[in-house]
């Protein structure tokens, strides 16, 4: 009686291949499974080399890799023990140096940091450091910097322009309009006229702020 052939073993095969996973077909493709978690644990570290991640970010990746949502838990857990992965340093951090270098408001920062899956408690703690002083200030920078390129533009355009782009920073409309007017009272500008700023910023808030925030924070 002929021998059965023995029942095929599926493998377990991260997606995308590469250097966590052999190539099918090739030598190194006969050999031992690969071990889940150590699969695992080479994603999650060629990741937070790439930039720093929240563990939100880093459990879709592996999830996006067919790492098993057990083995993900499990290296995620132990990578958040020895404090590689750590939600609380990372939105600090984000809100440090979003605020800094792109001028984002607080409403901006909370709702970036819940787009990365962060918990609304550790969002609030790492936002409550900008005060409202701190806003303030903030806006008065951006201002400051984009003045001198709209002096060619009417007074109330002027205010349009400059308002808007506070408004997409994620600023309140009260805020922002006070520190647009104030900056043009500086430069000697004391027409009060009262400007229709053809939208009402507060929708334009929520509506940038409904939008990729990343795809606004550059203008």
């Amino acid at each position: 009686m002929a021998a059965q052939p023995l029942p095929h073993r599926r493998r377990f095969r991260p997606a995308g291949g590469g250097p966590t996973g052999p190539t099918p077909g090739s030598p190194a493709d006969s050999g031992p499974e690969p071990d889940p978690d150590s699969v695992a644990r080479t994603i999650v570290l060629r990741r937070l080399t790439d930039a720093p991640r929240s563990r939100a970010e880093l459990a879709a990746d592996l999830a996006a890799r067919n790492v098993p949502v057990e083995v993900s838990d499990r290296v995620l857990d132990r990578f958040t023990e020895v404090g590689l992965v750590d939600d609380a340093a990372f939105a600090s951090e984000w809100v440090r140096s979003r605020h800094a270098t792109r001028g984002l408001s607080r409403s901006a920062l909370r709702r970036e940091l819940r787009g990365k899956g962060v918990d609304d408690e550790t969002v609030a703690t790492a936002v409550d450091v900008i005060g409202v002083d701190d806003e303030e200030a903030a806006a008065r920078a951006l201002v400051a910097r984009r003045l001198p390129g709209t002096r060619r533009l009417t007074r109330e355009a002027r205010i349009r322009r400059l308002v808007g782009q506070l408004a997409r920073k994620g600023y309140p409309g009260g805020l922002a309009v006070r520190v647009v007017r104030e900056a043009l009272a500086a430069e000697g500008d004391t027409d009060e006229v009262s400007v229709d700023l053809g939208v009402d910023v507060d929708a334009a808030l929520d509506a940038a702020l409904d939008a990729d925030v990343d795809s606004l924070t550059d203008l």
